[in-house]
C-alpha cells in the first residue's frame, strides 16, 4: 500500500470517529464564553477538530508565525481534552484497518503510537503548509490582478472581471492546497509504515478476520456502556443549558458594531404639510423683514429731510443782513 493511501486510510476515519465528541466540547466551551473565534472560523474549527496532526502545530503557528485563530482559554482546554479522544479514535481505526486492509495483528498501544507519530508530523509539516499556502495564495491573487490589468483584457466589464479574478486565484490556491495535503498524508503514511512492518501477520483467514473485526465492535458490557454514554450526554446537556442564560456568546469588544437606529417610514403627506407650513412661515418672515427695511429707509429719509430744513432756516438771516458801515456814513 502506498504511503499516501495508508496515511489517508488512518487519518480520515479517525477524524470522523472523534468529531462528535469534539463538537460537543467546542459548543459547550463557546456557550460558557471561554472560547471566541473572530475570524477564520472555518479554518480554526478544522484545525481544532483534526488535532491528531495539529495538537503541537497550532501553538507553533500562533506563537512563531503570529497568526491568531481565536481567543480564550477554551482553545487550549479543547486541545488537551482532544488528546485522549484522538488516541481512542486512532486505536479503534488502527485495529480495524490493520485487520481488514493489511491483515496484520494490531500491536498493543496502537492508538498512542499512531497519535504521537501523527502529532510529530503535524508539528513540523503544518507550519510549513501554512506558510506555503499563504505565499501561493498571495502570489495567485497578485498574478490574477496583473493579468486582468493587461491592455488586451482591460475592456472586460467589472462584474466579469471580478469573476475571472476569483476563479483564477481560487483555482491555483485549491490545487496547491490539495497537493500539500497529499504530501502531508504521504508523510504520515511513511511514519506509520514502520509500525505496520513490525506488526505480525494475523493467523486467521479472511473470514475469521471479518468475524473478529465485527466482534470488536460489540462491547463486553453493553448495559454499562449505554449507561456511561447516556450519563455523559445528560451532563453535557445540563451544563449547556445552565450556561446559556448567563454566558450567552456575544461579539468581542474589538468587533462590536455601532448601533444603528431604524429610520422611521416615509409619509409623503406629512412631509408635504410640514414643507408647506415651513414655506409659509419663511414667507411671513421675509415679508416682515421687507416691511422693517422699508420703515427704516423711510425713517432715514425723513431724518435727512428735517436736517436740510434746519440748515436753510439758520442761513437765511445772514444772507439778508444790511451793511452797517454804509448806514453810518450816510
Amino acid at each position: 500500500m502506498s504511503p499516501t493511501k495508508l496515511g489517508f486510510g488512518i487519518l480520515w476515519p479517525a477524524f470522523w470517529t472523534g468529531l462528535p465528541f469534539k463538537l460537543a466540547l467546542a459548543v459547550l466551551f463557546m456557550a460558557f464564553g471561554i472560547m471566541h473565534f473572530e475570524n477564520r472560523i472555518a479554518l480554526a474549527f478544522v484545525m481544532l477538530l483534526a488535532s491528531p496532526v495539529t495538537v503541537f502545530a497550532v501553538p507553533t503557528v500562533t506563537l512563531a508565525l503570529g497568526s491568531n485563530i481565536g481567543e480564550g482559554s477554551g482553545i487550549a482546554l479543547l486541545f488537551l481534552l482532544a488528546i485522549p479522544i484522538d488516541i481512542w479514535s486512532l486505536g479503534i481505526v488502527g485495529r480495524t484497518f490493520f485487520l481488514e486492509r493489511l491483515q496484520r495483528e494490531p500491536p498493543g498501544g496502537l492508538g498512542l503510537t499512531l497519535w504521537w507519530k501523527c502529532a510529530l508530523v503535524g508539528a513540523i509539516y503544518v507550519p510549513i503548509l501554512w506558510v506555503a499556502q499563504g505565499t501561493i495564495t498571495e502570489a495567485a491573487i497578485t498574478g490574477a490582478y496583473s493579468i486582468l490589468e493587461a491592455d488586451v483584457l482591460r475592456g472586460i466589464p467589472v462584474a466579469e472581471g471580478i469573476s475571472i479574478k476569483l476563479t483564477l486565484w481560487s483555482t491555483v490556491a485549491t490545487v496547491a492546497l490539495l497537493a500539500l495535503l497529499v504530501i502531508g498524508f504521504s508523510l504520515v503514511g511513511r511514519m506509520i509504515r514502520g509500525t505496520v512492518q513490525t506488526a505480525g501477520h494475523a493467523p486467521e483467514n479472511y473470514q475469521g478476520l471479518i468475524v473478529r473485526w465485527d466482534l470488536m465492535r460489540v462491547p463486553l458490557d453493553q448495559g454499562w456502556m449505554l449507561t456511561a454514554l447516556s450519563g455523559a450526554a445528560v451532563v453535557l446537556s445540563v451544563l449547556f443549558w445552565f450556561s446559556l442564560p448567563v454566558f450567552t456568546p456575544h461579539p468581542h469588544d474589538c468587533c462590536t458594531k455601532p448601533e444603528v437606529m431604524a429610520e422611521p417610514p416615509i409619509k409623503p403627506l406629512e412631509i408635504l404639510n410640514k414643507n408647506e407650513k415651513m414655506i409659509a412661515r419663511l414667507a411671513a418672515q421675509v415679508e416682515l423683514l421687507v416691511e422693517q427695511r422699508a420703515k427704516s429707509e423711510l425713517e432715514k429719509e425723513q431724518s435727512k429731510g428735517k436736517g436740510k430744513e434746519g440748515t436753510e432756516t439758520v442761513e437765511a438771516p445772514d444772507a439778508t443782513k444790511p451793511a452797517a458801515p454804509t448806514a453810518a456814513k450816510q
